[in-house]
């Protein structure tokens, strides 16, 4: 397992962190993810940390709460020392008692959101917190100053953001700076080879601001998972058949699918850590949430960390799944030319 710098920060997490989506649902879309009570959880979460993980990601919303529950209980169970795992929730949605204010980035929400989820999970402080969707109706500088707040206070050590646009996530790095308030050290975003969007404008910002890509459904909501392709019928009861998310251009997956299937035939290794492996291989990359309902599915997962793949294969996955040109992108990559090689002659003398 290898540790990557988190954001703009001295914290180090490692490439994969376990998600708890599976954990605790008992009705609704949440069964249709995870049905995990306590036992397994603690079962996967046990094998996480013997793999090296340090790194767990869970949200209040996860089965109305459920999630954050039954993972503070399972590292108390589990006795793992507090200084030894990195813990991060997620707020936003309505969780407890319905009104106009239980959801959203308000103060008022952020406030009653922490001390609940501090209160599920068993801790007192929460070492990434993130907002996950963004808030028209609540001023950006306002939900700011709330997370700033906590910071100060000592219940959560660093903040992030979930789900939210390029020009969004500028903004707010922006607000912090003139005010001089914790800036979000990181995005979690969906991002997979089917699933290339993020490259166009939020990747390039994300490097240029070092702020750290926390990735979730790497597999596309199981459907890179080696279960699908253009001629497999997944079995009954697989989450993409039930639950069909993220949405994904199916022929352009079903050709990821068939060279990833290729290429770990060869290795002799499942689809699943194919794409999981070519995550691991973007620069951009902090770390892949992998989300399992059972143990051999997370070893499974485990083991793309040690798939190495080649410059070859990486050019060929990189074909079938490139994004079409669109602008402005293909004017600046037309106008660049001559700077970038001048760029790369400088820095090669």
């Amino acid at each position: 397992m290898r540790y990557k710098k988190f954001g703009n920060t001295g914290l180090f997490v490692s490439e994969l962190c376990l998600g708890t989506m599976t954990f605790g649902g008992e009705d609704g879309m949440w069964s249709q993810i995870g049905r995990l009570q306590q036992e397994d959880a603690e079962r996967l979460i046990g094998r996480s940390l013997d793999a090296g993980i340090n790194f767990i990601d869970t949200a209040d919303i996860y089965s109305g709460g459920r999630s954050e529950i039954i993972t503070g209980q399972a590292l108390k169970n589990l006795q793992v020392p507090r200084d030894k795992v990195v813990i991060a929730t997620k707020v936003f949605g309505e969780t407890g008692s319905k009104g106009p204010n239980s959801r959203g980035m308000s103060r008022y929400h952020i406030m009653d959101g922490v001390k609940a989820s501090l209160e599920r999970l068993q801790l007192d402080h929460i070492d990434l917190y993130q907002i996950h969707g963004f808030d028209p109706a609540t001023p950006m500088e306002e939900t700011l100053r709330a997370l700033d707040t906590l910071v100060q206070q000592g219940h959560v050590r660093y903040i992030g953001v979930s789900n939210w646009a390029a020009w969004q996530i500028m903004k707010a790095l922006g607000i912090s700076e003139r005010l001089g308030l914790a800036r979000f050290e990181s995005l979690q975003a969906y991002y997979t080879i089917a699933g290339r969007d993020l490259e166009r404008e939020i990747a390039p910002l994300l490097a240029s601001e070092s702020v750290g890509l926390m990735v979730w459904s790497p597999l596309a909501g199981g459907l890179l998972s080696g279960k699908y392709g253009r001629n497999t019928q997944a079995e009954e009861g697989s989450r993409r058949t039930t639950f069909d998310f993220p949405p994904v251009k199916l022929d352009r997956a079903y050709d990821c699918i068939d060279v990833m299937r290729e290429i770990g035939e060869r290795k002799g290794v499942s689809v699943a850590q194919i794409a999981l492996a070519w995550l691991l291989h973007q620069k951009v990359v902090t770390s892949v949430i992998i989300g399992a309902k059972r143990v051999d599915q997370l070893d499974d997962n485990i083991a793309a960390t040690g798939v190495s793949l080649g410059e070859e294969e990486l050019a060929a996955l990189d074909k079938v799944s490139a994004l079409p040109a669109e602008y402005p992108g293909w004017m600046l990559e037309r106008l660049g030319v001559y700077r970038r090689q001048q760029l790369a002659e400088s820095s090669a003398k």
